[in-house]
């Protein structure tokens, strides 16, 4: 009998170690590969030989106003748009949970933003949002103003972009905190009913701190999928006006794909990288201290 246990367990990791030798290949040689180019320059055009520099690509991405200014945006969209996602999806799934008539149908109409290619989305937002041709400025010169340059001035456009992250990814928080809500013991709630404890005080005391490390898991999933916005900047704006919502994704990309410059992508790839273990690492400091509060 215990041979053949161990017979099946010699069949098994002989399935599994291949697989896994597989993934990790695929997975760590670009990554070494892209570390050693981030301490070289290496330029496509025009075509010149690769050449150590150490440090300097790192030097030059640190000192660059433009990373700065990449870093202030893209933290502004993703912090601004994620806390309006968590309130209006909290708040939307708090309705649906109670069964608000028409709740079925809400149900689908509500996900559907969350099914649409970023793509499609940023088009959507170009022709809702024209200066001249948007049904947005129709609505804004039918209230007696002028045309306003959603797209051409830095915070109507930083101020656009955060409303269509909102738009399309409240969906998803949506959908993950009604989960939670529909998973929670109703005992809990009746009981609080027949205490007398009135729905304010029922969600402050009941319902907020049982979701809390729910809600810690979803603003994360959302931060760090922020972080890598580029589609929907890149075709509402381009970065524009100038690099006034230029985010870091679309400066690497500006980086490797107009100028060619993959020493100098791949070290601010790595800078990338460490900006979102920083502002996550401190983000789940701060729940931990508030889950704490609440344990």
């Amino acid at each position: 009998m215990h041979g053949d246990a161990v017979r099946h367990d010699r069949v098994k990791y002989a399935f599994i170690w291949p697989a896994f030798i597989i993934v990790l290949v695929i997975t760590i040689f670009p990554l070494i590969y892209a570390l050693t180019v981030s301490f070289q320059s290496v330029r496509l055009v025009p075509p010149l030989p690769p050449r150590f520099v150490g440090f300097d690509n790192y030097a030059d991405i640190l000192s660059s106003s433009r990373f700065w200014g990449s870093t202030w945006t893209t933290a502004t969209i993703v912090f601004v748009s994620v806390a309006f996602q968590y309130a209006l999806g909290f708040l939307l799934a708090l309705a649906l949970h109670h069964n608000v008539r028409g709740s079925s149908l809400y149900r689908v109409v509500f996900l559907l933003p969350m099914f649409i290619a970023p793509v499609c989305v940023a088009l959507i937002a170009r022709m809702v949002f024209h200066p001249y041709l948007g049904p947005v400025n129709d609505a804004v010169v039918a209230m007696g103003f002028g045309n306003l340059p959603f797209l051409t001035e830095p915070a109507l456009a930083i101020m656009v972009l955060i409303s269509i992250e909102t738009w399309q990814w409240t969906p998803f928080v949506t959908l993950l905190m009604l989960a939670g809500l529909q998973s929670m013991p109703s005992e809990v709630f009746e009981a609080a009913r027949v205490d007398d404890i009135g729905p304010w005080r029922r969600f402050w005391d009941l319902t907020f701190p049982m979701l809390l490390p729910l809600s810690v898991a979803v603003i994360f999933i959302r931060l760090i999928e922020g972080f890598k916005v580029i589609d929907t900047v890149f075709v509402l704006t381009g970065g524009g006006p100038g690099t006034a919502t230029e985010t870091l994704t679309l400066f690497a990309y500006n980086e490797g794909f107009k100028k060619f410059n993959l020493g100098m992508t791949s070290a601010l790839s790595f800078v990338f990288l460490i900006v979102v273990i920083v502002f996550g690492t401190i983000y789940l400091a701060a729940a931990r201290r508030l889950m704490k509060r609440y344990a």
